[in-house]
């Protein structure tokens, strides 16, 4: 529990005031277009997390795929297929009350990141959705971004982290299992039904 009297800051002077001046390197580098190191940082990303906004507020998902699964149609757009999930459709569903959409790229090995900020739509066109078939299946959906920002973000974040150092990783054995956990935070859920609901799951397969 926080402590009664515990400070809050409301005002941006205030925030500002706790920190110095932000460099050129930081406020100069926002893109208003992919460039070539943008491209390329795509390309090799085989993982995502993508944030938008609805009406019960934000929210945050996370996209993976074989490297480059986002594609760079042009400077100012990209696609990033939807592939077989749990069907809640929270992301697409605050896009169509909201638009904005952020997404930040993440390159194993690598710890700088890339961000982009923009609008997106969402379309079932086949001719869009036909090149990022997996085993011959293409996405039902995918979402249409519109670049509006792209910029680099400084490694001190995965650095601090060790992100990417194996010998840093955890033994899974430490927590739960999935299902175990789902168990407990799933009101009403047997393990019967949790197992014939992952059957389903496993029979839908990745793609």
């Amino acid at each position: 529990m926080l402590p009664n009297d515990t400070r809050f800051i409301t005002d941006e002077a205030s925030l500002r005031a706790l920190h110095p001046q932000p460099m050129l390197r930081a406020t100069g580098k926002v893109l208003r277009a992919l460039d070539e190191y943008c491209r390329r940082i795509i390309s090799l990303s085989p993982f995502c997390v993508v944030a938008t906004q609805g009406p019960n507020g934000a929210d945050i998902s996370p996209r993976g795929d074989p490297a480059g699964f986002v594609r760079v149609v042009d400077d100012l757009t990209l696609l990033l297929p939807d592939r077989v999930g749990n069907n809640r459709l929270d992301t697409m569903t605050n896009l169509l009350v909201n638009p904005w959409i952020g997404l930040l790229f993440l390159v194993p090995g690598m710890n700088e990141t890339l961000r982009i900020n923009g609008t997106a739509r969402i379309t079932d066109d086949a001719r869009l959705l036909s090149p990022s078939a997996i085993n011959n299946r293409a996405p039902k959906v995918g979402i249409i971004v519109t670049v509006e920002e792209a910029l680099l973000h400084c490694a001190k974040a995965l650095v601090r982290s060790a992100l990417w150092d194996g010998s840093r990783h955890i033994d899974r054995s430490i927590l739960p299992s999935y299902a175990q956990m789902l168990l407990e935070h799933v009101k009403g859920l047997t393990h019967e039904d949790n197992e014939r609901q992952s059957q389903i799951m496993a029979e839908r397969g990745l793609y």
